[in-house]
């Protein structure tokens, strides 16, 4: 064995954290390696891990040396740490490149090590985050109000449906984000009232709690093998929760009339009552008439409606002599959409 291959060029550890998991939980390797290491360098002097690797009796030095000196630095078996920033340490990475390819240098192992992994929804924190300091910052949305971002949220609810009914995915994810932007906005500003503030957070617990409680074949133990049982569960729970007066209660009448009407009929039909859909002059009682048959049915006559409407929309366009649908100027985004 040669003297240069007995040479032990020791070890560089990349250690990465994610700013989305609280500073202090990194993982049971992570604390292995920052106490065994010779040297832990961070660049960043704000850096959220350090207060916690200071209080555990890890010694941190403020710098991260070039790609030769730190190799100059683990010569010998040592390893170093380096605590990477929110921005990563490009630089580093891309010298220790460069110096491994020249074939010059007898490199120190490298190793990329995460001590801690983003959490399945972390990148809600994110949105959490950045929709703080909108509402801070943006001369637009610090002045919103409930009321004012209402008709927001029947708009992006409609774009989302229509996502759905073309079945375009990438679409459908942009509304579904445009949907949880709304959410999110109301419970920023929820946090500002005087009198009753909430959070993001109070909103999610509670409907955490509420799936809980109306999933007792999940969660507790009573059985449920069938969409059907599923269903009593959730109305036998929910009717337990709201004592409600009448079967009626609890139904948006600023709804479209179609889905209006087949929600009193489900209402109707799953109460057991019978009450026959009045008849009067009109097309409005026709149109309510062939909303309970629908709904009776199983057809949901409001995206029945839809779809034939679409097929006549296609049919203009074809008269006139134009091709596939016209998108219009929507989805350009700005404050008159909200995420549109």
């Amino acid at each position: 064995m040669t003297e240069e291959a007995s040479v032990d060029t020791g070890r560089i550890v990349l250690l990465t954290a994610s700013h989305r998991v609280a500073p202090g939980l990194l993982s049971w390797p992570a604390w292995q390696v920052l106490r065994a290491a010779d040297l832990v360098l961070c660049a960043d002097d704000a850096h959220p891990q350090l207060p916690y690797l200071r209080e555990a009796g890890v010694t941190v030095e403020l710098r991260v040396p070039g790609a030769e000196d730190l190799v100059a630095a683990c010569a010998g078996g040592r390893t170093a740490v380096v605590v990477t920033s929110g921005a990563g340490e490009s630089a580093l990475t891309d010298g220790l490149a460069r110096l491994g390819g020249s074939g010059r240098v007898a490199m120190p192992d490298l190793e990329l090590l995460p001590g801690s992994y983003d959490l399945p929804g972390a990148r809600l924190l994110d949105l959490v985050e950045v929709m703080d300091r909108i509402r801070r910052e943006c001369p637009w949305s610090s002045r919103q109000t409930h009321q004012g971002l209402a008709k927001y949220g029947i708009e992006e609810a409609y774009e989302l449906v229509e996502a759905i009914e073309d079945g375009d995915r990438t679409e459908l994810r942009e509304e579904l984000g445009d949907v949880l932007l709304q959410v999110v906005f109301h419970a920023r500003i929820a946090e500002e009232d005087a009198g009753e503030p909430f959070s993001v957070d109070d909103v999610a617990a509670t409907i955490v709690e509420k799936l809980i409680h109306r999933h007792p074949h999940v969660f507790g133990d009573e059985k449920a093998e069938t969409p059907e049982e599923v269903k009593a569960h959730w109305l036998r729970t929910k009717a337990i929760e709201k004592q409600r007066e009448s079967v009626t209660d609890g139904v948006p009448l600023g709804q479209p009339g179609l889905a209006l009407a087949a929600k009193l009929a489900s209402r109707v039909r799953t109460a057991g009552l019978d009450v026959p859909a009045p008849s009067g002059e009109g097309v409005g009682y026709e149109l309510l008439a062939l909303a309970v048959r629908a709904e009776a049915a199983g057809t949901d006559p409001e995206a029945a409606l839809r779809a034939a409407a679409r097929t006549y929309r296609d049919a203009v366009r074809a008269a006139e002599g134009l091709g596939g649908p016209d998108t219009g100027a929507e989805g350009l985004g700005g404050p008159d959409t909200v995420g549109g």
